[in-house]
């Protein structure tokens, strides 16, 4: 029996997201249109996930994220619009080897079937900054500062616009 020679890959690029497949049937991840930012990662198997249930889909692929970037996963707006699954979130760090699984979680009220090859979620490859962590006994004041949540005046001007619609509303049921 002849032995396999694997020969060792270098890397053409710093851009290159390398994939391996663990089944021949195993999709690669793809940008479907031109302009996508992101790769949809297709299931690997068919599963059932019931109401409020949460499941890790295999996607049968492996994958080296480029040194100095992040692997994100995301939702697809269509499996998220239709059947009201989302993505847990997902980092891949650029070390990682192991299979790629996507958390999947039903919000809605019936049980849904993932099909196997089915687009299940989305892989966004961005650069990231490694930082220096500093304690300090004080943080610089900004304009915001602590003010969390909703803290960007939207509640202000959603009343404004509110006001301004009724206003309308009266004007036209004056004519």
């Amino acid at each position: 029996m002849k032995k396999k020679v694997v020969k060792k890959m270098k890397e053409k690029s710093s851009n290159s997201l390398l994939v391996k497949k663990f089944f021949k049937d195993s999709a690669l991840p793809e940008y479907m249109m031109k302009g996508d930012v992101g790769l949809d990662i297709r299931a690997n198997e068919s599963i059932s996930l019931r109401p409020m249930e949460q499941k890790a889909v295999r996607t049968g692929i492996a994958i080296k994220i480029p040194e100095g970037c992040v692997g994100l996963i995301r939702d697809r707006a269509g499996i998220v619009s239709k059947m009201n699954v989302h993505t847990a979130a997902g980092t891949f760090d650029p070390d990682y080897r192991g299979e790629v699984s996507i958390m999947l979680v039903n919000f809605s009220d019936e049980t849904v079937e993932i099909e196997k090859g089915m687009r299940i979620a989305q892989l966004v490859v961005m650069p990231v900054v490694k930082v220096k962590v500093k304690e300090v006994a004080k943080l610089p004041v900004t304009e915001r500062y602590d003010k969390g949540f909703g803290s960007t005046g939207m509640k202000e001007k959603l009343k404004e616009f509110n006001k301004l619609d009724k206003a309308v509303e009266r004007v036209e049921e004056e004519e």
